[in-house]
């Protein structure tokens, strides 16, 4: 039984209809001739009472009106009227009223007059509106099933969505073509729902369920179904009644909206440029499209942004291509001058191209991945597979996709080329190759908390001083990141120039918590209330001579470092006080200075290295102990166990670690005299030197150049100062010349004029020697100058 047959033929009587209204029997002049009980009812009026009366003199507002001359008309039922009649009590009864003819000539009884309750008319009209409409005009679906789950009804819209199908006797899933439901929680057919909701009387409310109907089978539909069950007055089951809505537009707008959501929180997770491509390419397929392909632009990988107006001259370098796997290698593309991609990057707009015969695809969608700085890339979503090609409402998806991918992409773009100065700027900040020194074997480490820009304010340094000593530096700057690693930069290399005036630690400490504190209040003036990085630096400064085996050490902020006997393998921590952070000015620092026997092993490191966030301090010092103790074990395996120890996953605060075995130079390589205060002990001296550096098996050349050197230091030294000289000479890497004396005046080099007699002496010196200098001694100065040995 179609829908349209259905509305046809069913029953709509009402209250006018003769077997229910009140009627009475008029002649052809409108005077009652029959009054039937149900008027009788209605009325008031007994029957002897109202036969014979014109039916007008019941009539309230219309007297006469059915005093009729015209004969009657042919049509079965007239227009219904609304009238007012009086009952016999008087009061007035608001009534419609409809007519029925009986003959057509004659006398005697002319037409029927069927009477019934207005109010009760009109509701019952309603009703009857609304039940015509739901059957031949709504737009909601409808249908009935018998207990046996079979079509016995449907209304004008069902009929109309599926075409010209028949249903009569059909099951819910044999009306439309691979039919599935989309909702959780119910059965997996539309026959185990109805059952489920007969036999429970529960009913089901917004279902959908996806299918193809007769009227378009080429397309996937979404219903919206809601199922209740219909029962006599008694409670025993009819059937089912099915309420469907195609909510097909809604439902692709709502999975559109679904996929921009899942993208905002899927795609960008990272700072790689291939894994938002794929990222990408996971929330598109297969959804909305079967595959995409992602190219950029050459120099986008590159951390560059393509020039205006270049994007279409530039190589393309596809990095994703999807679904995949897993990742694939990034390989260059070439684009045809006609290709969608061509056009889509020249035009800077998405580009439709339907299905054609000599196309694979169905359908194919490229658009571009742009900034405001301008085009990145493109990506192509493909649809070969899917049933619908691309529309306009995919093109607004498909542009809000690769917009979301190209902030991303961007923002990978910029740190890589941030990353990339970061790094440059690591480079040129810590030390690449520390300096191979006679006093020292060293090893290091360095972690930066900031793994992406891959540098910190943690650093370390060995520096090369004059009579083969060695200054060791561990340092860190409050905070990580590419500033503090510049204030970092600013304060090694502040470090390396004190170090080289040979300042004893706690002195160099001083001028460099000077030097911080000048600093901060000049960029407080410039700009106030900027935080300046440099507050709070820690640093520790270390001397280590290997002629004497003494070590000079002081410390501002810094842990005390740990130190292992070469013996005993006992590891402790030397007394060295504990000094104020630098930045905070005006208070004193402190050196110790202590014996280290040789192979002494010291480890000097930053906080970051032994504390952290949820990390004891005692413990992580045990540990670091615990691996110092295997002291003769190669310094790089050391601090690699020491890493991998105390630091094993990320961490959160910058950590340098320097490891450093010491050194004792042989007696042999050291000759040392104590000279008189006397110019006759010129001489004596030029002796000494030339016959020490004939025993190394450096005469020649070098004893030549020696012996000019220390005749004019010990020259100087009787000269300008006072007190008893010593001579040293040291034979390391180079040959090292110093002559000591209890002056605290330096001397300095200047040019002699043609008249002078003297002045030439430094000159020479420092034409002759690879380098010279003075350090200040407690007792008074040394002048040294290094020559280099021949291989």
């Amino acid at each position: 039984m179609s829908a349209v047959y259905a509305a046809e033929d069913a029953d709509f009587r009402g209250p006018l209809d003769v077997t229910k209204a009140a009627t009475a029997v008029l002649d052809g002049d409108g005077t009652v001739v029959g009054w039937g009980p149900a008027a009788h009812a209605l009325l008031g009026y007994p029957p002897h009472e109202a036969v014979g009366r014109p039916i007008g003199t019941f009539v309230v507002d219309r007297p006469g009106a059915y005093r009729m001359s015209a004969p009657l008309p042919g049509a079965a039922l007239a227009r219904r009227q609304v009238l007012h009649m009086r009952h016999r009590d008087g009061h007035i009864v608001r009534v419609a009223t409809a007519t029925l003819p009986l003959s057509h000539a004659g006398a005697g009884p002319a037409r029927l007059l069927a009477v019934a309750d207005a109010d009760e008319t009109e509701r019952w009209e309603a009703l009857q509106s609304m039940l015509r409409g739901l059957a031949t005009q709504s737009p909601v679906g409808l249908a009935i099933y018998d207990t046996d789950l079979r079509v016995v009804w449907t209304n004008h819209a069902l009929y109309r969505e599926m075409g010209t199908f028949q249903y009569a006797g059909l099951g819910p899933d044999e009306m439309v073509a691979d039919g599935e439901i989309l909702s959780d929680g119910y059965p997996g057919t539309l026959t185990e729902t109805m059952r489920q909701v007969i036999a429970t009387g529960e009913p089901v409310i917004e279902l959908h369920y996806s299918g193809r109907p007769p009227a378009d089978p080429e397309h996937d539909h979404v219903w919206s179904c809601s199922y209740y069950r219909l029962q006599d007055a008694d409670g025993r089951a009819l059937g089912v009644c099915e309420e469907t809505v195609d909510i097909t537009d809604r439902y692709l707008a709502q999975q559109r909206l679904d996929l921009l959501v899942r993208a905002g929180g899927r795609v960008g997770t990272s700072l790689d440029m291939t894994r938002t491509a794929q990222e990408l390419s996971a929330v598109a397929v297969p959804q909305f499209a079967d595959a995409i392909t992602v190219d950029l632009i050459d120099v986008v990988l590159e951390g560059d942004q393509p020039a205006p107006g270049t994007a279409t001259a530039r190589r393309v370098v596809r990095v994703w291509e999807g679904p995949s796997e897993g990742p694939r290698t990034a390989r260059p593309v070439a684009y045809p001058a006609d290709s969608l991609q061509a056009r889509c990057l020249a035009g800077g707009q998405p580009v439709l191209e339907g299905p054609t015969p000599t196309q694979s695809a169905h359908s194919r969608l490229a658009v571009p991945l742009r900034t405001e700085g301008g085009p990145l890339g493109v990506v192509t979503f493909c649809r070969d597979r899917h049933p619908d090609p691309f529309e306009s409402g995919d093109l607004l998806v498909a542009d809000e996709l690769a917009a979301r991918a190209a902030v991303s992409i961007d923002n990978a773009r910029r740190f890589t080329r941030e990353h990339a100065a970061a790094l440059t700027l690591q480079r040129s900040l810590l030390p690449r190759h520390l300096p191979r020194l006679t006093a020292v074997d060293v090893a290091h480490r360095y972690l930066p908390a900031d793994n992406r820009a891959g540098v910190g304010g943690d650093w370390y340094d060995v520096i090369a001083l004059s009579g083969t000593r060695v200054g060791l530096v561990v340092g860190d700057v409050v905070g990580h990141g590419v500033r503090a690693a510049a204030t970092m930069g600013r304060l090694r290399t502040s470090v390396r120039a004190f170090a080289r005036l040979d300042l004893p630690p706690d002195e160099l400490l001083t001028r460099l918590d000077e030097l911080i504190t000048q600093d901060a209040h000049e960029q407080t003036a410039v700009q106030a209330g900027t935080e300046d990085a440099a507050l709070g630096v820690t640093c520790l400064y270390a001397v280590y001579d290997p002629v004497s085996g003494r070590c000079s050490m002081a410390r501002a902020g810094s842990p005390l470092p740990s130190i292992v006997d070469p013996g005993t393998g006992a590891v402790s921590h030397p007394d060295v006080p504990a000094g104020p952070p630098l930045g905070l000015g005006g208070l004193p620092f402190e050196s110790a200075e202590f014996t280290l026997p040789e192979g002494s092993l010291i480890a000097l490191f930053t906080d970051g290295l032994i504390q952290g966030r949820d990390r004891d301090r005692d413990a992580e010092l045990d540990a670091l102990h615990a691996v110092l103790a295997e002291h003769r074990r190669p310094l790089d395996d050391l601090c690699d166990r020491i890493v991998t120890t105390l630091l094993p996953g990320p961490v959160d605060d910058d950590a340098a670690l320097l490891l450093v075995r010491t050194r004792t130079l042989d007696s042999h390589e050291v000759a040392a005299w104590d000279l008189p205060d006397d110019p006759e002990v010129v001489g004596r001296a030029r002796a000494l030197a030339t016959r020490q550096v004939g025993a190394w098996g450096l005469d020649g050349e070098l004893g030549f150049t020696t012996e000019l050197v220390v005749s004019e230091l010990v020259t100087n030294a009787i000269r300008y100062a006072s007190g008893p000289i010593q001579l040293r000479l040291i034979r390391d890497r180079t040959l090292i010349c110093e002559v000591s004396d209890t002056g605290h005046t330096s001397p300095h080099l200047r040019r002699a004029g043609s008249e002078d007699e003297g002045g030439r002496g430094l000159f020479l010196i420092a034409q002759m020697t690879q380098q010279w200098g003075t350090r200040y001694t407690p007792t008074g100065k040394t002048i040294w100058a290094e020559q280099p040995i021949p291989p």
